[in-house]
């Protein structure tokens, strides 16, 4: 298949080799722009860095990882860790992929009423910190990266549609997937964009096309990219 890799780098590259790999053709074209924001993380000491994306990650200075090196790292899911582990840092714990989970690996980790640091982006969700707020917890956020929906569709993906070159996207954030739709449908796209085959990696990623009508041809059972690719060869549509 022609599958359009939607979400931002670096992932997008990497998921675009994992494709090439299982014999599919990607068409990498980030619907996002991630950039760090700049903001200095606070003083303090604290009992655990909680990460929900490898973008917070890759935001993070120099001078930040090395204060945090030996801190227990809190990561929502594998990848997340993965980067969290090239970046240095030496005690690692892993979340089962979604934010619910997160928390109560953090709980069941950490002293009530420690302070925790949440590194996260300028657009986030209430959980992790509302339920770690309402378990007496401590938890701070500082926004260290920024992702903003690209001015435009890719040429190379307006083209892929309109010629019906294009079989498929991947969707990996709640965000890109809205950013896509309305991509799409700036370039005069919907209908073409619609009649894709969504694959997307959780129930929550998928809200906005469900929201907007469109359906989606796959959700896997666990929010990972594993099971997501999985999904390429499945039998027939699991999604919603």
């Amino acid at each position: 298949m022609r599958i359009w890799v939607a979400r931002p780098e670096p992932g997008a590259t990497r998921t675009a080799a994992r494709l090439s790999a299982l014999g599919h053709r990607p068409l990498v074209a980030p619907v996002l722009d991630v950039a760090a924001t700049g903001a200095a993380l606070p003083d303090g000491v604290f009992a655990g860095l909680i990460l929900t994306s490898a973008n917070a990650v890759r935001a993070l200075t120099p001078g930040d990882r090395a204060r945090f090196r030996t801190v227990p790292v809190f990561a929502v899911g594998a990848s997340t860790a993965a980067f969290a582990t090239a970046a240095g840092f030496s005690e690692i714990r892993v979340a089962g992929g979604n934010a619910a989970a997160l928390a109560r690996l953090v709980t069941a980790s950490v002293p009530p009423g420690a302070a925790l640091l949440h590194a996260t982006g300028t657009e986030r969700k209430a959980e992790p910190g509302a339920s770690l707020t309402a378990a007496g917890f401590g938890a701070r956020t500082c926004e260290v990266y920024t992702a903003r929906p690209a001015a435009s569709l890719a040429d190379a993906v307006a083209d892929a549609m309109e010629t019906g070159a294009l079989d498929a996207v991947l969707h990996y954030s709640r965000r890109s997937a809205a950013a896509a739709r309305d991509l799409a449908d700036a370039r005069g796209l919907s209908g073409a964009f619609r009649a894709l085959t969504h694959y997307c990696l959780s129930a929550d990623v998928a809200a906005p096309l469900v929201c907007a009508g469109i359906a989606v041809h796959f959700v896997p059972e666990r929010p990972n990219e594993d099971a997501l690719l999985a999904g390429l060869s499945g039998p027939g549509p699991t999604g919603i």
